[in-house]
């Protein structure tokens, strides 16, 4: 399982860092590296394109796990550059860029946009399996996520779309109430589809159906 992230646009890293003459670079080892957009070679990337509008870069690192507690260990380790810069650039997921901010008093800035939490399916292809709504719904759908596997995210039951137990925006799709149905039936919880779920607060929402993502 591993957090997907892209890189943010240029102008819109350029404009957070505004006039900070001086910047240090944070990576991540494990996600961001697997999805190409926080490893080695995309903080060297970076490192150039940063001193190209005019700024030093005083240092970088690639920490292991971003997100763990031996990202303060790390970082007092680069104590000395960390200190000559002005503001940190992290090339981590959300959770690595506040995780880094908890052990630094300078400004903290992300390079990438956190997407979702996927599995890998095959080399260099993520699929979304969950959306980290908040309110999770997995013990009345036999642990089949709606939100994520349904393109339409509804939460009582399949739509008139849905053939042979496919999905009707994408054929190769399954339907997911068709999964979460069979699944239920096998167990003898049928029954936990007479449960109506309320009306989801989709103010914060990206899209419905899995999104994926290949390298």
């Amino acid at each position: 399982m591993k957090t997907i992230t892209e890189q943010k646009p240029f102008d819109e890293i350029k404009a957070a860092l505004g006039e900070a003459e001086k910047v240090y670079l944070v990576g991540c080892g494990t996600c961001a590296t697997m999805c190409h957009t926080g490893g080695k070679s995309e903080l060297l990337g970076m490192k150039d394109k940063v001193e190209t509008i005019g700024k030093k870069v005083t240092g970088w690192m690639v920490i292991p796990t971003a997100c763990d507690e031996l990202t303060r260990d790390a970082l007092i380790e680069s104590a000395e550059d960390i200190e000559a810069a002005d503001c940190i650039l992290v090339m981590a997921c959300a959770f690595g860029v506040q995780t880094v901010t908890l052990y630094l008093n300078k400004p903290v800035y992300p390079a990438l946009n956190t997407l979702f939490i996927g599995r890998e399916e095959s080399p260099g292809c993520f699929t979304e399996v969950c959306m980290q709504c908040g309110s999770c719904v997995l013990a009345k759908t036999a642990g089949i996520c709606p939100l994520v596997r349904c393109a339409k995210s509804l939460l009582n039951g399949p739509c008139g779309g849905s053939v042979d137990g496919k999905c009707e925006i994408s054929p190769d799709t399954s339907c997911a109430w068709q999964l979460i149905y069979d699944r239920l039936a096998a167990q003898g919880q049928l029954d936990k589809l007479e449960e109506i779920e309320p009306i989801k607060d989709w103010s914060t929402s990206q899209s419905g159906g899995p999104r994926k993502v290949t390298l």
